[in-house]
């Protein structure tokens, strides 16, 4: 049985679980078209973009390691910067023209659910 030192001790403490659903998938793909600059700030993105013609493009996916081979495409279907890749995460960030972000995210969207079977997501925009 906990003590009543022990109760206090554990609430004192959060616990946070991760968990990823098995399977092949792109959960996220998303065009920020022109960003507030402090947003590149904070992502820890290239302060030499010209941030008045740029946009980020996000892509989650599991499993995890897609990211590198999506990353590939991405670069190779447009002018864009890699921005951020994990492979542990399934997270990819690019960073170009809103035109070069979004045929990045077309090409490797279409790749993934074309090519690799994964079941995708629709590219959104803000």
């Amino acid at each position: 049985m906990l003590e009543h030192d022990d109760i206090l001790s554990l609430k004192d403490k959060m616990r946070i679980v991760q968990e990823i659903v098995p399977g092949k998938q792109i959960t996220i793909a998303h065009v920020i078209a022109n960003p507030d600059r402090i947003l590149y700030q904070k992502l820890g993105l290239d302060p030499a973009i010209d941030y008045n013609k740029s946009a980020i493009g996000i892509v989650t996916m599991s499993p995890a390691e897609t990211a590198i081979i999506t990353a590939d495409i991405a670069i190779k279907s447009a002018g864009i910067e890699l921005g951020f890749v994990d492979r542990f995460s399934g997270t990819l960030i690019v960073t170009g023209t809103v035109s070069e972000v979004e045929a990045s995210l077309r090409a490797l969207v279409d790749y993934a659910r074309d090519k690799l079977g994964f079941v995708v997501c629709d590219i959104t925009r803000t």
